[in-house]
């Protein structure tokens, strides 16, 4: 973005921050104060903003892709790869065609070439499917092997996939089980830091449990776990409860019935919880 007037300055935006240079030319160090409400300095501030929100957004798309494991056209890849703030999402994360297989790890997108791939080889590929799919982790049969691979490539994925923590159903657990105590138990002081931590984990609460939605071959799948009811005084002290899955009719499902993804990201919100619990509390308890 080139420079524009701002009384007898000159302001622009880079790398996401309004910067200033005088009438001859020289940088400032910063944005003169007399210029803070200027039409022109308050335009760019508001574009950043809108530029902020507009990369999480993406980010967070790609993750619903992933975590939904929904099919993408590569039209649709195609039509928002020229964005930056897409791009940055998108690149190098894993995808897989329509058989499963991993295909590579995106590096390009073109309308009349399809997809740009670095695959398994550490060839760069070039492959035109109609539909691909950013698998979630917990599908990823060899995901040891990919992780290994890609520190080799120095792939440095924004969105959090070949990384992002996975659990796996205990092949032990009895198939009628309908909720795991694992992470139940976590002591909090007061209950409204509990349900803060829920917020800026980015889950939801409701009825006094953290909730976290998931789609999961095409079915809605909801994993619960008791954190404590708001009742107009949020003082006394919680813990967390056992974890849980529900169908969309609320009714509770047993672990047989839990799709793997439902059960790694349920696992996941439950320990990311239970890892702001007041330890000092628990071992005086003990």
């Amino acid at each position: 973005m080139g420079w524009v007037p701002a009384g007898d300055y000159e302001v622009a935006l880079e790398a996401g921050k309004v910067v200033c240079r005088n009438g001859k030319g020289r940088r400032l160090k910063s944005v003169p104060a007399k210029l803070k409400d200027d039409p022109a300095v308050v335009g760019l501030r508001q574009l950043t903003e809108w530029l902020e929100r507009h990369e999480r957004r993406c980010l967070s798309d790609v993750e619903q892709w992933m975590v939904r494991s929904l099919p993408v056209p590569t039209a649709v890849l195609a039509r928002v790869w020229p964005d930056p703030a897409w791009q940055a999402a998108l690149r190098d994360v894993v995808v897989t065609g329509a058989d499963g297989g991993v295909a590579g790890f995106l590096r390009d997108v073109d309308p009349e070439r399809g997809l740009g791939l670095v695959d398994l080889d550490g060839d760069t590929v070039r492959i035109t499917p109609d539909v691909v799919h950013v698998p979630h982790p917990v599908l990823l049969e060899d995901l040891d092997e990919l992780r290994e691979f890609a520190v080799e490539l120095e792939v440095r994925q924004n969105v959090e996939q070949l990384f992002r923590e996975v659990w796996h159903r205990p092949a032990d657990l009895a198939p009628d089980t309908t909720s795991v105590d694992t992470y139940a138990g976590g002591v909090f002081k007061e209950l409204r830091f509990l349900h803060g931590r829920v917020t800026q984990l980015g889950y939801r609460s409701r009825g006094g449990y953290a909730v976290c939605p998931v789609v999961e071959d095409g079915v809605g799948v909801e994993a619960r776990i008791w954190i404590g009811e708001h009742d107009g005084y949020d003082a006394y002290d919680t813990e967390t409860g056992p974890l849980g899955w529900t169908e969309a009719s609320g009714r509770a499902l047993t672990a047989a019935e839990v799709g793997p993804v439902a059960w790694s990201e349920g696992m996941r919100m439950a320990a990311a919880l239970y890892a702001g619990r007041d330890v000092e509390d628990e071992e005086r308890a003990a």
